[in-house]
């Protein structure tokens, strides 16, 4: 059978790296361990530079490819440092980390790789590790003026400004950040699901249907019939009022004034109302 050759390098095997790793890292190794199937080692943090040159030169792991920050609040040294390396020759990859806290500055990488220059002003932005050694330490993905660090745990996810632009100022302003939204509450239940709350109208559903429905067999149940029907008939009529009324259901007329007893007669001719409006002549 002939051999099949392949231009990649054969795949490092994690057992027994751990071992060889560790006995040549010695007193600088504080913890190995292996976590889904990759090789995690924490070094002490004032001997990094040294860990990681010895990584680099004597086994073969040549390029940083990430440096990573992480965020343990309850922790003393709240912050880890984790640096990501590659080794081409032997296409392997291994996690090295160091603890750091707010004031405790991080040994630079930079003598080492120079790209860790940008890894490490990332993890300075989002984070505020200070590493000691760096000489370009400056924010890169916040903005000019930004304070506080956004990864931290403490750091709200709204954060504090936001910024607009003012058509009249003509520039970018910031303002406090006001979301109306968090006065608002929303439960995401799935309608399918069901909420864990009586919506309006649910409560009518623990009503127990009725055991049996009434029916009308006869119209002597319900009142209607001929009989019935020639009352209304009767009753209805085609021109408006509906209803007719007889003399009696009617309300009487008011009695005429002029005919009361005991009224005094009138003085004069009335008749003639003309004359009797006009005036008098003085002569």
């Amino acid at each position: 059978m002939a051999t099949v050759l392949h231009s990649a390098p054969r795949f490092t095997l994690i057992d027994g790296l751990k071992d060889t790793l560790s006995g040549a890292l010695g007193e600088m190794l504080v913890e190995a361990k292996e976590e889904h199937g990759e090789l995690l080692l924490s070094v002490q943090r004032d001997r990094l530079e040294d860990a990681l040159r010895l990584l680099r030169d004597d086994h073969g792991y040549q390029q940083l490819m990430e440096i990573a920050g992480v965020d343990y609040p309850g922790r003393p040294e709240r912050f880890e440092v984790v640096y990501m390396l590659l080794s081409l020759t032997k296409n392997s990859r291994i996690m090295v980390k160091v603890s750091a806290s707010e004031t405790t500055p991080v040994p630079t990488a930079t003598t080492l790789w120079p790209n860790a220059g940008w890894l490490e002003r990332e993890v300075f932005d989002l984070y505020g590790v200070v590493f000691a050694g760096n000489m370009d330490l400056r924010r890169i993905l916040t903005d000019y003026g930004f304070e506080g660090h956004p990864f931290r745990k403490d750091f709200p996810l709204t954060g504090y400004v936001e910024l607009r632009y003012s058509e009249e100022e003509q520039r970018v302003v910031y303002e406090p950040v006001e979301l109306a939204q968090d006065l608002r509450q929303f439960d995401f239940m799935s309608p399918w699901e069901g909420a864990d709350y009586v919506l309006p109208g649910d409560e009518k559903a623990h009503t127990p249907p009725v055991d049996e429905a009434k029916t009308t067999d006869s119209p002597k149940d319900t009142g209607a019939g001929a009989k019935t029907d020639a009352k209304a008939d009767d009753k209805v009529s085609a021109d408006a009022p509906a209803e007719e009324k007889t003399v009696e259901d009617r309300t009487p007329a008011p009695e005429p004034t002029e005919d009361r007893p005991g009224r005094a007669e009138r003085k004069g001719d009335a008749k003639d109302t003309s004359a009797a409006t006009e005036p008098k002549d003085k002569d």
